[in-house]
């Protein structure tokens, strides 16, 4: 029997696909537990309309993230911070300094999409990834200057 999987099934397949059961299996476990429903004409055309939508949204979505790298690339992040000897930082510069400023300029991101190795604690010019879509990474440049 051909069925359309409605969540995914370990050993079998994942959601939405499309695999042959034996007619036993589906309709003992598959079908009465809501884990799988009849392949007959009317649901895959279902099915391929679902996927179709779901393609336009994560397209609209990849868009829209790609829009956002943009503007963040294009802004300039400057924070003043008092400095010591040999250029370093008394205090770091973290994900929620880079957020405030991104946040002045306009750009509302969520302080774990800045992706820090290690906290900032020297002075200088410093590239940080922001993980704008799980498809989109936008390179911020970071100016750490001396605040006098």
């Amino acid at each position: 029997m051909r069925v359309i999987l409605q969540e995914n099934v370990e050993s079998l397949g994942l959601t939405g696909d499309i695999v042959n059961v034996a007619d036993g299996y589906a309709r003992n476990y598959l079908l009465p537990r809501g884990k799988a429903i009849v392949a007959n004409d009317r649901n895959v055309k279902v099915l391929n309309h679902q996927k179709l939508l779901a393609d336009h949204r994560r397209a609209r979505t990849v868009k829209e993230s790609r829009s956002l790298a943009e503007r963040i690339e294009a802004c300039t992040c400057t924070i003043a911070k008092q400095a010591g000897e040999n250029d370093r930082l008394y205090g770091s510069v973290t994900t929620m300094d880079i957020e405030e400023v991104l946040r002045a300029e306009g750009i509302d991101i969520d302080r774990r999409t800045i992706k820090l190795d290690e906290p900032i604690k020297n002075i200088g010019v410093f590239t940080v990834d922001v993980k704008v879509h799980p498809e989109v990474v936008a390179k911020l440049k970071v100016y750490v200057v001396n605040k006098d």
